[in-house]
C-alpha cells in the first residue's frame, strides 16, 4: 500500500468521482497506509456509499463507513503475500472478468496438485527451491534475478521481492536458535530487452554472480511474428552467455561466463498460466522455508518499522520528542525546511 499521496493524486486526476468506485484491502483495516489512503479516496468520492472493502476485520471496516454489505470478509490466517487466491483477489476479478479469473485459480489448483503430488525428482517448485538454496549456501551467491522476456509480466520481480524476502528474510529458526547459514538472497530484475541495456553488464562482466531465472512466453498474443522471434533468440543468447563467456581479445572483452540461470518457458501467458506461475514460485519459496528450518509465513522485520513510524509521526508535528538521537536531529532538520 503506497502511502506517498502522489500516486493517488496521479491516479484520481484521470477519473471521475460520479463514475468510480473503489476497494480498500487491509486484513485488520488498522494499517496506517489503508486508513490514510481510504479517507483520501472517501473525500474525493463525496461519501463511502462507493467505498467496498476486503478485510479480516469487518467491524473495524464498518465503522471506518463501510456498510457491512460491501466487506468482502478473508480468513485472518492468510497472509498478505499469499492472499491473492482469497477476496484479496476481487479487484484481479474485476480485470480478468469471472472466466478469466477462474481460469487463473485453475492453474494455480494445477501446480498446488503437481507440487502435492509430483515425485521428487520431477517436482518443478521442489526442484526450483533446491537450486535456490544450493545456489545460496553451497555457492554463497547473494541475490538472485527474475528476467521475464515479456513486458507484460514486468511488474513480476517487483511481485516475487516482496513474496520471497518477507517470506525467507528470517535469522532465526522455528524454535528462536539463531540460523549458522545464510537464508534468503537480494531478489531483483527486470523485464526483456530493456534490461540487457541497463544492469546486464553487471551480469555478465561483475565481481558478483547472480543467478538468473529467465522466463520466456512461446507464442505472443500479438501477430508480430519476427519481432518474437527476435525477442527469443535475445533470451536464449543471454543465457548463453552467462554460461559459457567468451575469450574476447582483450581482458576488457573477456567474459568469464559459468554464470548460472533457469529458464521458465510457457507455451501462453494466459490466466491460467499465470496462476501456475505465481503457484510455482509460492511452493518453491516454501519448500526454502522447510529446508531451511524457518516460518515463511510471518514478517515481524516488517512490524517494527510501522511501530516506529507511528511514534515518529507526532515528532515530525512538533507535539513529542524523538528517543533516538538521529532520528531527532534529522526531525529537526525536515521541520525546518517544511
Amino acid at each position: 500500500m503506497r502511502v506517498d499521496a502522489h500516486a493517488a493524486t496521479r491516479l484520481l486526476s484521470g477519473l471521475d468521482p460520479a463514475k468510480t468506485a473503489a476497494i480498500l484491502v487491509s486484513k485488520s483495516f488498522g494499517t496506517q497506509e489503508t486508513l490514510l489512503n481510504g479517507a483520501l479516496i472517501r473525500e474525493w468520492l463525496g461519501s463511502s456509499e462507493r467505498l467496498y472493502a476486503v478485510s479480516a476485520n469487518v467491524p473495524k471496516a464498518e465503522a471506518f463507513g463501510i456498510d457491512p454489505s460491501r466487506v468482502l470478509p478473508m480468513w485472518d490466517w492468510v497472509g498478505g503475500r499469499y492472499s491473492l487466491w482469497s477476496a484479496v483477489g476481487f479487484s484481479v476479478l474485476l480485470a480478468l472478468g469471472a472466466d478469466g479469473f477462474a481460469r487463473m485459480l485453475a492453474g494455480a489448483e494445477a501446480m498446488d496438485r503437481h507440487f502435492f503430488d509430483a515425485p521428487m525428482e520431477a517436482n518443478l517448485p521442489l526442484l526450483h527451491a533446491l537450486v535456490a538454496v544450493w545456489n545460496r549456501n553451497i555457492e554463497g551467491f547473494a541475490a538472485q534475478a527474475v528476467l521475464p522476456y515479456d513486458e507484460r509480466l514486468r511488474l513480476l520481480p517487483a511481485y516475487l521481492q516482496q513474496l520471497v524476502m518477507e517470506s525467507l528474510g528470517k535469522r532465526v529458526d522455528h524454535a528462536g536458535a539463531t540460523l549458522e547459514h545464510d537464508t534468503v538472497p537480494v531478489l531483483w530484475g527486470g523485464a526483456g530487452t530493456d534490461c540487457q541495456h541497463s544492469f546486464f553488464q553487471a551480469l555478465h562482466q561483475g565481481t558478483q554472480v547472480v543467478p538468473a531465472d529467465f522466463i520466456g512466453v512461446i507464442q505472443p498474443d500479438h501477430a508480430h511474428a519476427e519481432q518474437h522471434r527476435v525477442l527469443l533468440s535475445h533470451l536464449l543468447a543471454q543465457m548463453e552467455a552467462l554460461a559459457n563467456g567468451d575469450d574476447g581479445d582483450s581482458p576488457q572483452r573477456h567474459f568469464p561466463g559459468n554464470r548460472p540461470s533457469s529458464l521458465i518457458l510457457l507455451d501462453r501467458l494466459t490466466p491460467r498460466s499465470f496462476g501456475a506461475l505465481l503457484a510455482f514460485y509460492e511452493h518453491s519459496v516454501y519448500a526454502q522455508s522447510v529446508l531451511w528450518g524457518i516460518n515463511a509465513f510471518d514478517q515481524f522485520g516488517v512490524e517494527l518499522g510501522k511501530t516506529l513510524a507511528s511514534g515518529l509521526l507526532p515528532v515530525l508535528e512538533g507535539r513529542a520528542q524523538a528517543s533516538d538521537p538521529v532520528s531527532a536531529a534529522l526531525a529537526a532538520e525536515i521541520r525546518a525546511r517544511g
